[in-house]
């Protein structure tokens, strides 16, 4: 069995699509057909059910598809290690982001990476914080930056507080609030909002402080990205709440300090377990030390 048959199968697995599978390997159709054959005969079952209309996984295809996958990423880390040993930087660095990240600036970051790092391949994931430290915990991402309430502290991963932040109101320009130099809680309250969905790490800070202050309120709009609930917002949809460092960089909405306003964390991690060397020296661009132990908490 071969590392090349693997690349294979999971390029048509993902692509549904033999002839496209081949453009992205960069080698015929016929040649990929052949080995991937050759693998078929090898284990004594077919992985992929061909109709002149579609391509799709057979059950042992979709059994043999994970441990493909798990071989070919094994083979570029070790490929990135002995790389790395001879002081080159190479293979893959997967990084994940909730939405309003403000404690890093992560384009410039990445335009630094790329500048002394070209051989990299570069992936960005924007989600939820909590389902980012679940893909970081499973390999799916090496580097990633959340924002979570003060009470909540990311679990079983490497973490780094960045900073700490206090969520601001956002209305329309010409909502009755723009003209207020702050406002608090119980105003806000009697306003429809914008939030993210429930249960995410972001719209639990908010749900706490209204729950501590004894009040409800309507979360009539779940989105899950900033730029969208502004744009909701600047159409007098909702209200809503977002940290204060990352509401400069929202136009067509005005912000307003909320007085017992709800704070945030933002954090960085990364595995507990092993870490890539694209991974190490993404985080020694961001100047922070890819270590175990308290030194990788940060301030306090």
């Amino acid at each position: 069995m071969e590392l090349q048959q693997m690349r294979y199968v999971v390029a048509v697995a993902e692509t549904n699509s033999f002839t496209r599978a081949a453009e992205r390997c960069l080698v015929v159709q016929s040649a990929l057909s052949h080995q991937i054959a050759r693998l078929e005969q090898e284990l004594g079952a077919k992985l992929f059910e061909r109709t002149s209309r579609r391509v799709r996984l057979t059950p042992a295809g979709a059994a043999f598809l994970p441990a493909a996958r798990q071989c070919l990423d094994a083979a570029e880390r070790a490929a990135a290690e002995v790389a790395a040993a001879v002081g080159e930087i190479r293979g893959r660095l997967a990084v994940g982001l909730i939405p309003t990240v403000a404690a890093v600036d992560i384009p410039a970051a990445l335009r630094e990476f790329r500048r002394r790092y070209p051989q990299v391949r570069i992936s960005l994931r924007v989600g939820a914080s909590e389902d980012l430290v679940d893909q970081v915990k499973a390999g799916a991402i090496e580097v990633a930056f959340l924002g979570l309430p003060t009470t909540t502290r990311p679990e079983g991963v490497e973490a780094r507080e960045l900073a700490r932040d206090r969520l601001v109101a956002v209305v329309a320009p010409d909502h009755p609030l723009a003209g207020e130099s702050s406002v608090d809680l119980r105003r806000l309250s009697s306003e429809v909002f914008v939030d993210l969905p429930a249960n995410t790490a972001g719209r639990i800070q908010s749900d706490l402080a209204f729950s501590a202050a004894g009040l409800t309120r309507d979360v009539a709009f779940e989105v899950t990205t900033a730029y969208l609930t502004s744009r909701l917002v600047e159409q007098h949809l909702g209200v809503a709440m977002l940290p204060s460092a990352y509401a400069p960089q929202l136009t067509g909405v005005t912000t307003v300090e909320v007085i017992d306003a709800p704070a945030r964390v933002e954090y960085a991690v990364w595995s507990r377990v092993s870490r890539t060397p694209a991974a190490t020296a993404f985080l020694a661009i961001l100047g922070i030390p890819a270590v175990s132990g308290p030194e990788a908490e940060g301030p306090r």
